[in-house]
């Protein structure tokens, strides 16, 4: 799918998508990450009946595969993320609106089922709060704050003009036209988490976190949840990948607070390893954007609906039945 999206595309789209900082190594490392591990099937089960539903801060789901935050739809379909929230509700999933969207908030929640919005802790706290504020009233479940950029990583591969049109909404979100103030505050701290949730009343999970005491640091700041990332190997280059680290994140707070991951996940199997690992829920970015690419929302629905139909084999073939029934003695290695 990803070489029929780069068929497609704009070559600076392409890039901007694919790109990962410095010489990519935690990009290139991470769809392999979750192959280390290996599988201990139990067997003689019944597993005439495979059930992938979930409950996800009081949301009821049909797969516990989600949309990951990414930015600027707009390159990749005309829609932009309406497209991708129509696919999104149709697989009975849930979208994480990038904050660098591309559509207005309230056309994404008119299209969306249900739906968090990303939120990135701005120089310009008034900023970050009107963010905060339009998410809350236009219908969002849940607020996902990213804290992994407290400046852009460096990318190589992205170097020519991004193909986004020319409206308000794009050149306040684009690279290279925001202010000072639209820049991430790198002196956040976690008081950000309650600051976040006094203003909205909403849940908020911190996503970025690989290291088992920031996230008891998280969840002693109130944080709602805590998701496992090295941001798509988008940041720090050589960040230990999703696949590696999730299992001493969980291991700290995962009987407290829900555990997302994501980071590589390509496959139904990835998404059951991550769940023996200790993962609530798992979300995936750039094959959502390469399927929306090649065939807009519909593209986006087969793509989630395939990786959910791949996960249900997968446990039937490891002998369960429910998400409830994932566990690490399904794991070893690596």
């Amino acid at each position: 799918m990803e070489e029929q999206a780069r068929a497609v595309l704009d070559p600076a789209a392409y890039d901007f998508y694919a790109a990962g900082a410095g010489d990519e190594t935690s990009l290139a490392e991470a769809p392999g990450a979750w192959r280390t591990w290996r599988l201990l099937p139990r067997v003689l089960r019944d597993v005439s009946r495979v059930r992938t539903t979930l409950d996800l801060l009081g949301t009821p789901l049909s797969s516990p595969v989600l949309a990951a935050p990414t930015a600027f739809h707009l390159m990749a379909d005309p829609e932009g993320e309406v497209a991708t929230a129509r696919g999104v509700a149709a697989a009975g999933s849930l979208l994480v609106l990038s904050s660098r969207a591309t559509r207005r908030v309230e056309e994404v929640a008119a299209a969306a089922g249900p739906w968090w919005q990303q939120i990135y802790a701005l120089r310009d706290r008034d900023a970050t709060a009107r963010t905060a504020e339009a998410a809350a009233a236009a219908g969002a479940g849940a607020l996902v704050l990213t804290v992994d950029a407290p400046y852009l990583g460096t990318k190589p591969r992205v170097r020519r003009p991004l193909p986004l049109p020319d409206n308000d909404l794009t050149r306040a979100v684009g690279l290279h036209t925001r202010g000072p103030g639209q820049e991430q505050d790198p002196s956040t701290g976690p008081e950000a988490i309650g600051r976040l949730h006094r203003l909205t009343g909403l849940p908020v999970l911190v996503k970025g976190v690989l290291r088992a005491d920031d996230a008891r640091h998280c969840v002693q700041a109130g944080a709602a949840g805590v998701i496992v990332s090295n941001h798509g190997g988008r940041q720090l280059d050589r960040a230990l990948s999703t696949a590696h680290a999730l299992r001493a994140v969980a291991h700290e707070v995962g009987t407290e607070v829900p555990v997302l991951a994501d980071g590589g996940i390509r496959t139904g199997t990835d998404v059951l390893t991550a769940l023996a690992l200790g993962a609530h829920a798992v979300l995936i970015g750039r094959p959502v954007l390469w399927a929306l690419a090649v065939a807009g929302a519909s593209g986006v629905q087969r793509l989630l609906d395939t990786c959910t139909e791949e996960l249900s084999d997968a446990m039937a073939l490891a002998g369960v039945r429910t998400l409830s029934e994932i566990g690490p003695d399904l794991l070893t290695g690596p």
